[in-house]
């Protein structure tokens, strides 16, 4: 999932509002810079690939309507009506809002191989695919609290 650069260093993202796809530079912060925009938790989870204990995050067990957004760059990431309760801890949706704006990554973390997912637009760390999700996808992305930021409807 994801788009590359294109020769203009630009990627493709997709806005809700607009309903239509840009094209826009990546975001690339140091670490000290993302520091200063976010919290402990969200630079720990967001920039160094960590995850929230199961059942913790603010949207895990969360029914609102919204588009959840990166909590680094705001890219629109998920729709609430893709959202269902997985049982595992974690908010879980059965798909991204565009597949533009997601990309995925090998994760050979924890002495097991998964399918990490990551904010297209700035690379945060946001969570992880598994093929275990309800139609018509398939798919659950299960993704931390920590690295999103809902925008009620």
């Amino acid at each position: 999932m994801g788009t590359p650069l294109n020769s203009n260093g630009l990627i493709p993202i997709y806005f809700i509002d607009s309903n239509e796809i840009k094209l826009v530079e990546k975001i690339v912060k140091t670490d000290e810079e993302w520091k200063k925009i976010l919290s402990p938790e969200q630079f720990n989870v967001a920039r160094k690939n960590g995850t929230e204990l199961a059942f913790t995050g603010k949207y895990h067990n969360c029914h609102e309507d919204g588009i959840y957004q990166c909590v680094c760059c705001g890219t629109d990431l998920f729709n609430s009506q893709a959202k269902f309760d997985s049982g595992t801890g974690w908010p879980s949706f059965w798909e991204p809002v565009a597949e533009e704006n997601v990309k995925t990554k090998t994760d050979r973390s924890l002495f097991m191989v998964r399918t990490e997912v990551l904010c297209a637009r700035c690379d945060s760390h946001l969570g992880h695919v598994f093929d275990d999700g309800p139609p018509p996808t398939g798919l659950r992305f299960c993704m931390n609290s920590a690295s999103l930021n809902l925008v009620k409807k």
